[in-house]
């Protein structure tokens, strides 16, 4: 296990298959009203590697947990696998549902890459209530070959929970070469992902690609548009869809151009966390105005 992180209550839960799911929550002083953000990461990776969001949201007021995803940091599971395409849907249904037993409203969800795709799923399906989105790079396209494709499905029949290398070495997650060399050296980082998982993500893909004219909750966008590890023309693609329905005004998109896929990690991140603040201030989400932001 990873050190203890300042002013916060690390534990398990279990997932209804009886998988434990890593969970990290931060606490506020005069907490009773506090509003509440779950962060979800994305492929590969682990909530860890969100301290420096989850330390901004903290320090704005909010009541912050973060979480392992089944297979990936301290969280049980096969690494990079799920046991059915639902999966993970039902986790956060679990780790949400959870989480407001403690918060008088519902919580925000802010979700990167894969965990973006999922969490956009989630929200459309209103599998429980939130009161908002921020999605950072969401993985609604992926640069996949028709081959690769294929391949995968029929791996999907053959052997399902077999992870294969899928392809991310970070090298172009950022452009700073710190937040890579982390990367690349962090032993809760994985680079596997099962058939099983990437026809999760197909079909999450194709319920958002459906769906996105239903989207009924203020949501965030914020696109790397120099990205190359998930095809930022699905974002955009979801934008144009949802401009022309009655629910566009929901929605609010930053594109950072020349970005590399994690916008929050980026060399100049902080105009990320200033549109942010921006946003959650537009519509009077932060409980206290007057905090003094230190990311």
């Amino acid at each position: 296990m990873t050190a203890h992180v300042e002013h916060t209550e690390e534990f398990f839960i279990k997932a209804l298959d009886g998988t434990s799911l890593f969970i990290r929550d931060w606490h506020v002083n005069n907490s009773e009203n506090a509003p509440g953000i779950v962060i979800m990461h994305g492929l590969g990776e682990h909530s860890g590697r969100y301290v420096h969001i989850a330390r901004f949201f903290n320090t704005l007021g909010f009541k912050v947990r973060h979480f392992d995803q089944r297979g990936h940091g301290q969280s049980g599971g096969n690494r990079g696998d799920v046991p059915d395409i639902d999966a993970i849907l039902r986790d956060t249904r679990l780790v949400i549902n959870d989480f407001s037993k403690h918060l008088k409203r519902s919580p925000f969800i802010l979700a990167h890459s894969m965990g973006g795709l999922f969490a956009t799923r989630f929200a459309l399906e209103g599998l429980t209530p939130l009161s908002g989105l921020i999605l950072s790079s969401p993985a609604f396209s992926v640069h996949t070959s028709r081959l690769e494709k294929l391949l995968f499905k029929i791996s999907r029949v053959l052997i399902p929970h077999l992870g294969v290398g899928h392809g991310t070495n970070g090298r172009y997650l950022s452009h700073d070469s710190e937040v890579v060399t982390a990367y690349q050296n962090d032993p809760l980082v994985h680079a596997r992902i099962s058939a099983c998982l990437f026809q999760s993500m197909l079909a999450a893909m194709q319920y958002v690609k459906d769906h996105a004219t239903e989207l009924k909750i203020p949501t965030l966008l914020l696109i790397a548009d120099g990205d190359v590890v998930v095809n930022p023309q699905g974002a955009k693609n979801f934008v144009t869809q949802l401009s022309t329905s009655s629910n566009a005004h929901y929605l609010k998109t930053q594109i950072y151009p020349g970005f590399y896929h994690e916008v929050f990690n980026e060399l100049e991140a902080l105009r990320v966390f200033d549109d942010v603040r921006v946003w959650l201030d537009e519509h009077n989400f932060i409980p206290d105005r007057q905090s003094k932001i230190d990311v």
